[in-house]
């Protein structure tokens, strides 16, 4: 089994576009506003990025950050992440990382986070892909109602060579075990 090797080729650039995504949330009060640009890298690829955000009428604000960078070797990195406030208070938001090698070889990466008067959700998420084609996957998802304090643990995991597994624990507000509906 071939096992997939660590490649981080743009980590610079894809770790300037996550740092600029978390300034969204400061988008001035503009309708819509957004940015992309698009220029060669120093390893011999192309980098391309774009910044948007948005404000609604009732207070609401939107921002993400996207982008993607190449080199001369035929590997690609891609970002994004972005944020949403809710006029009412609640915030939601996601980032993803995703590199795809010349030799095939592929990981991603993935977290998403919300939260509101009605309770919260965190889930994360990756998946690698190696060289001869076998693929190994999983997210964790955690999610708690704000009302009862009950809370519900998921865990999901894939392997092209075993197949699909998945695993639910539901607890109260004591963190005690309680069944699941």
């Amino acid at each position: 089994m071939n096992t997939v090797r660590p490649h981080r080729p743009h980590t610079p650039t894809l770790a300037a576009l996550l740092v600029a995504s978390s300034l969204l949330a400061a988008v001035p009060a503009a309708h819509a506003e957004g940015r992309r640009v698009l220029r060669p890298n120093a390893a011999g690829g192309t980098t391309a990025t774009r910044l948007a955000g948005r404000q609604g009428p009732e207070g609401g604000r939107f921002g993400a950050a996207r982008g993607v960078a190449t080199d001369g070797q035929g590997n690609v990195v891609a970002g994004s992440a972005s944020r949403l406030h809710g006029p009412a208070g609640g915030l939601a938001q996601r980032a993803g990382r995703t590199q795809v090698h010349a030799d095939g070889s592929a990981q991603h990466q993935g977290t998403l986070s919300a939260s509101n008067a009605r309770g919260s959700l965190q889930s994360t998420g990756n998946a690698t892909r190696s060289a001869d084609g076998t693929v190994e996957a999983s997210r964790s998802s955690s999610a708690t109602q704000a009302t009862t304090g009950n809370s519900v643990q998921r865990s999901t995991q894939y392997s092209s060579s075993t197949g699909l597994t998945h695993s639910a624990t539901c607890f109260d507000a004591s963190g005690a075990t309680i069944a699941c509906r």
